[in-house]
């Protein structure tokens, strides 16, 4: 069981979701964060002052997989998010060392969506 984190730019947010459909991907959460990595940063004027705006708004999905729906996953991701300039964002996989389904009380695999 792993958990994939995905960091990538708003307006690439439903290419992904129905990239992840596509390769039978449920149960996901979506956030909204700030931040920055290789982007140069931009400057605004806001009421007649210039600002340094450091970080950058992108949506970070979380989702629990199977390990064999780790590579589908991942790959859905990279192909659907990938614009080829600085600030796509990365995909992070993490090992899970426990999953419970609140509802039903199932563990581990049995827990995750999908399960094949």
């Amino acid at each position: 069981m792993k958990l994939v984190v995905a960091i990538i730019r708003p307006e690439k947010l439903n290419d992904v979701l129905e990239a992840l459909f596509r390769a039978e991907v449920r149960g996901l959460s979506i956030s909204r964060v700030q931040g920055h990595g290789g982007e140069t940063e931009r400057v605004e004027t806001y009421r007649g002052t210039t600002v340094k705006m450091e970080l950058s708004e992108k949506v970070r999905l979380e989702i629990g997989v199977s390990d064999h729906f780790v590579e589908p996953t991942v790959r859905a991701i990279l192909a659907s998010a990938r614009t080829g300039e600085v600030g796509d964002g990365k995909v992070f996989v993490l090992p899970v060392e426990k999953i419970y389904r609140i509802r039903t009380g199932e563990e581990d695999t049995a827990a995750v969506t999908p399960v094949g």
